[in-house]
């Protein structure tokens, strides 16, 4: 939940290139094309994403349950579309947690990868996580194959949290071996 009683205003985030925006009715289309297109390669970071959103119908389901999120504060989900040709390119969103805490996920489209886009979304959420929502600690997590994301974290000046220690036989068998976090504190 937001850190404060009144609701966040569903208002676009600009970047130099980008227009981030909550998402309206009429972006389904759009929302499940990119999902639909590129499910093999979102299906190992956002299983669920892609188990809610198996169709059109789900597609306007999902950006009415984001709206709902949204005015509750429990999740703030933006479409990302490239200003100057239009196009919807990805998603990134922030869920605030406990203790000031949040987290941000993002993905792009292939055809967007490569361009800094990522690391333009993720600096405008990023000021929206610290500024409006309140929030003092942000997290990203990357799979550690995930060499771009960790460089998006980086870049934008997230930190890696060091691996936690577990016993040598439960490591080879936790998943979550396989993801390395990064965190930012607001100065």
């Amino acid at each position: 939940m937001p850190y404060f009683d009144a609701m966040l205003p569903r208002a676009p985030l600009y970047t130099e290139r980008l227009c981030l925006r909550p998402y309206e009715p009429a972006d389904a289309a759009a929302f499940f094309e990119l999902l639909h297109a590129d499910r093999p390669r979102f299906q190992p970071s956002f299983p669920d994403r892609l188990q809610a959103v198996r169709c059109l119908a789900d597609a306007d389901a999902a950006l009415s349950a984001f709206a709902d999120d949204w005015r509750t504060g429990r999740f703030y989900v933006f479409g990302i579309w490239h200003r100057a040709a239009g196009e919807y390119i990805g998603d990134i969103c922030l869920m605030p947690q406990q203790k000031g805490q949040a987290e941000i996920g993002y993905y792009l489209a292939a055809a967007a990868e490569g361009q800094g886009y990522a690391r333009e979304a993720l600096t405008a959420v990023t000021e929206f996580g610290f500024g409006p929502v309140g929030s003092q600690r942000l997290l990203v997590r990357c799979f550690l194959s995930n060499e771009r994301g960790q460089a998006v974290a980086r870049a934008i000046g997230f930190q890696p949290e060091p691996p936690p220690k577990r016993p040598v036989w439960f490591r080879n068998s936790d998943a979550m071996s396989q993801i390395r976090r990064f965190w930012l504190v607001r100065m």
